[in-house]
């Protein structure tokens, strides 16, 4: 793929008319043929219309007289990949040559683009059949300008490797050379197109780096909020109290301003009904550092009495509190088939388990930023956001501030990691608070410290389970009783079960709740939100269902998934128990199940559905006598679809596995008087690179099913099954996280 300078191309083929089109048509003639017209310069159409380089075929296609592709990726890049996935659809539909192609971001304009917003795994599965529609309406119309131009039926032709190909001769002629005449074509019916067959891919499926590795490396370029300079722009930090929700009393504001490099100090009067912005104090200065040392020697008088005053102890003892209390009625949501007549036959043998997650933070690579310039005399504001979800940014900017959305210019900036956080306003709304005290532009940065402090962190909870196996080793019954955090009496995202969870279908008697403990500290989405506890606790209570009844884990867990079937039919989206069994089965032959090991290792499975994602996994560890574990080896089998950049797609399941280890070795947030423990990474332990030397092993399943996303699907099974592994090992059942409230270490 060509490199070119990062921007936001405005080029297009608007000034090209009718009679460019019939000069360009004339010379050609209609009588050349393929080989004739092959030999002629290929710079003849840039010669005769004369006004454009590049030939825009729809809002994702340009395509050069010099045969220069150029793609508009205008999903938000955080990582994932999207930005080179969904430009490689465009490209294998068009019969692009990857070699011949730019990819650039595209402008916010969700009329010309549609949706621009990415999370919850999901830009894939939404912009897949329309990346595909621009790529097929593209080849399309560059088949009926050399049909057109031939006087031959279209039918006789095909794209390749950024050619347009005579099926019976094999003559062919550049997208260069056709571009103007392609232009001209009329759109074709979307309803018409046809779409190649999946084994005549050459892209989708194949290896392909991500289209900002040079610039990255290089540093060549402001892909990242981070990076953004502006001419005379200030740099802004913005203290907030400790404890969420406290208001500015005073601060040393004189001082402050005193201090080299200081333009400004000021308090920022918010609304603690307003979450993306609570009071606060401003610094602005002419460089970051100035304005980070200023920050150190700020001093602010707090005012505590409507602030959290969350203690997490004392939130997980009320929380265990309700999970020893009778089954809560009022909370259920879900029940089938006569659960307490299982429980309390003589014939089956009940199990309890009690299990504890933590609350967790985003701790992203790059911290919170933004960058905004607003103009008092016209309320418009342009804005420079590192976001997921620029719809949401605009929204705030109109409920906050005032600013209609057709009154903001968003500057869609790639994300150095995102994990739910980027979807919360807190950082852009804080920037446009101060950027309205002046006319240049202003652009915030938070430290780690106020990454970490001023989360909307996972919530942590408490899962209840109760099961019975039969005397023939089936499970037969099984409760699950979720209890987590609310916010200010409403439930949070990340505290979820849904009624149809695994094994709500797959289970004659089943019941389900959840109870919810009021709290006061923000909280939010986080991989995979929900399943990330959820498959973490029901995959190891599983586990210990089957060890009740002496029964091989996969072998359970493929009885537990019964015959195949969609459980709601005709829905990708939801789980489908042939695929799981698929993926089940192909972990466990990968990973060598049941084969003889060294003495203290062990093996793990787990399977977990998430966010349209059928993924297995299993973990090979091994515990010495000091209980330090050791993760040699994670094999997951993946059915997301088809795949469509291989190298993306092995990137995300790694880079999951390395998540899920980080998270379950040491990783938790802890609260004291509303206020977090953890302000940077000697406390917040992420997994170090001398820990990080697990071997994974990833197998996709090619299926036919609709593609979907991989951003967190690889995740949620990681956890359990090392838990399970150390079980395997200790016949010590792990039922709280980070495993370091057990005893082990990693």
């Amino acid at each position: 793929m060509k490199q070119r300078p990062h921007s936001e191309s405005t080029s297009s083929a608007d000034g090209l008319n009718r009679r460019c089109f019939l000069k360009a048509s004339t010379m050609a003639g209609a009588g050349f043929s393929l080989a004739s017209y092959f030999k002629a310069p290929h710079v003849l159409a840039a010669e005769i219309a004369g006004i454009s380089d590049q030939l825009e075929l729809n809002a994702f296609v340009e395509i050069g007289v010099d045969g220069a592709i150029t793609l508009y990726a205008h999903t938000p890049e955080k990582g994932q990949g999207i930005k080179t996935s969904l430009p490689m659809v465009i490209a294998e539909e068009l019969g692009a040559d990857w070699n011949d192609v730019t990819v650039v971001r595209a402008p916010m304009n969700e009329a010309r683009y549609g949706q621009q917003r990415a999370g919850g795994s999901t830009s894939t599965p939404r912009e897949f059949d329309p990346m595909r529609r621009a790529g097929a309406a593209a080849r399309t119309m560059l088949i009926a300008a050399a049909a057109r131009r031939l006087s031959l039926d279209p039918a006789l032709f095909y794209t390749e490797n950024s050619r347009v190909i005579h099926r019976n001769s094999g003559d062919s002629l550049p997208f260069a050379d056709l571009a103007l005449d392609a232009a001209m074509q009329p759109l074709p019916d979307m309803d018409s197109l046809v779409f190649k067959a999946r084994a005549d891919y050459t892209i989708i499926g194949t290896h392909i780096g991500d289209v900002d590795n040079h610039i990255i490396v290089t540093g060549g370029d402001s892909l990242y909020g981070s990076d953004v300079k502006l001419p005379g722009m200030l740099y802004a930090v913005y203290e907030k109290c400790p404890a969420t929700y406290g208001r500015v009393v005073g601060a040393n504001l004189d001082h402050i301003k005193s201090l080299p490099g200081i333009v400004d100090a000021f308090i920022v009067e918010g609304n603690e009904d307003v979450t993306e912005l609570l009071d606060g104090v401003a610094i602005v200065a002419r460089s970051t550092w100035q304005a980070f040392k200023a920050k150190q020697q700020l001093e602010v008088d707090w005012d505590t009495s409507k602030a959290s005053k969350d203690d997490d102890q004392e939130i997980f003892a009320r929380a265990q509190a309700v999970a020893a209390a009778p089954w809560p009625l009022d909370n259920q949501i879900a029940e089938s088939g006569s659960v307490e007549n299982q429980f309390n036959d003589d014939f089956t043998e009940v199990v309890s388990g009690t299990y504890k997650f933590p609350y967790l933070a985003h701790a992203c690579m790059e911290p919170m930023n933004c960058t905004a310039h607003y103009h008092r005399d016209t309320n418009t504001l342009d804005i420079w956001a590192p976001t997921r979800q620029p719809g949401i940014t605009l929204n705030s900017m109109a409920s906050v501030f005032a600013i209609p959305k057709e009154n903001v210019t968003l500057h869609q900036m790639r994300m150095g990691g995102s994990f739910g956080r980027r979807r919360f306003q807190d950082y852009s709304c804080e920037v446009t608070a101060i950027a309205k005290r002046f006319e240049v532009p202003i652009k915030l940065l938070w430290s780690r410290e106020d990454d970490l402090r001023h989360d909307q962190y996972r919530p942590g909870g408490v899962y209840a389970f109760k099961g019975a196996v039969s005397r023939e080793g089936r499970v037969v019954a099984m409760q699950n009783h979720l209890i987590g955090p609310s916010v200010r009496g409403v439930a949070t995202n990340g505290t979820r079960l849904g009624p149809d969870e695994f094994p709500a279908l797959n289970i004659d008697h089943y019941r389900a709740a959840v109870s919810l403990i009021d709290t006061n500290t923000p909280t939010g989405s986080w991989r995979a939100p929900g399943s990330n506890a959820t498959g973490w606790a029901v995959q190891s209570f599983i586990n210990e269902l089957a060890h009740v009844a002496s029964r091989d884990p996969v072998e359970l867990l493929i009885e537990m998934m019964g015959e195949p079937r969609w459980f709601q039919e005709g829905s990708t989206g939801s789980l489908n128990t042939g695929r799981a069994v698929d993926v089940i089965k192909l972990a466990a032959e990968k990973s060598g199940w049941g084969k003889t090991l060294p003495a203290g290792r062990g093996m793990g499975i787990a399977f977990h559905f998430s966010h349209a994602g059928h993924v297995a996994e299993v973990a090979e560890v091994s515990v010495d006598s000091n209980n330090k574990v050791t993760i040699h080896k994670i094999t997951a089998a993946v059915d997301i679809g088809p795949v469509i950049n291989m190298s993306g797609a092995l990137k995300q399941v790694q880079g999951a596995v390395l998540d899920g280890i980080s998270t379950l070795a040491g990783l938790e947030v802890t609260l004291k008087d509303g206020v977090v423990q953890q302000d940077n990474f000697h406390q917040y332990t992420l997994l170090r690179m001398k820990n990080a030397g697990t071997e994974i092993d990833a197998h996709f399943i090619q299926s036919d099913n609709h593609p979907t996303g991989l951003g967190e699907p690889a995740l949620p099974p990681l956890m359990p099954a090392v838990c399970n592994a150390i079980f395997a090992v200790t016949g010590k059942r792990v039922r709280q996280l980070p495993i370091t409230r057990e005893g082990f270490l990693v």
